[in-house]
């Protein structure tokens, strides 16, 4: 298993188990985890890429096609995708000389699940 699997996995064990913030105090654990991943969403630069990402057509986008929007060095943008992969919030997979981006959804879901009261997380259980 590489780091960045582990670290998808880790995160997706303390998330997947988070009730939502109001249910219950979540641990020491827990809290450093979903930290971290809001902190690499908190960069404006790295919030920019992970939209841009998921609004590419076909949910994924070159490297290429996200160097031009700023007004950065290559290695910047690289450094901001790799602290988003690094996170769990994206995955890159190498075509040729080339690599693609793709948001992780799920790992989205979860972190928006942790945020959702309790009350509205019981109410959209009834609904489905």
């Amino acid at each position: 298993m590489s780091k960045q699997d582990r670290v998808v996995v880790d995160l997706a064990a303390v998330v997947g188990c988070c009730s939502p913030l109001v249910a219950e105090p979540l641990t020491g654990e827990q809290s450093a985890e979903l930290a971290r991943v809001f902190k690499a969403m908190g960069d404006p630069v790295r919030l920019r890429l992970l939209s841009l990402i998921a609004s590419h057509a076909g949910g994924e986008a070159c490297v290429c096609d996200l160097t031009d929007v700023f007004d950065l060095t290559g290695p910047t943008i690289s450094h901001h995708l790799k602290v988003l992969r690094e996170a769990g919030l994206i995955s890159g997979e190498r075509r040729g000389t080339w690599i693609y981006y793709r948001v992780q959804p799920d790992v989205l879901r979860r972190l928006s699940a942790v945020l959702v009261p309790g009350e509205a997380t019981q109410n959209a259980a009834v609904a489905q």
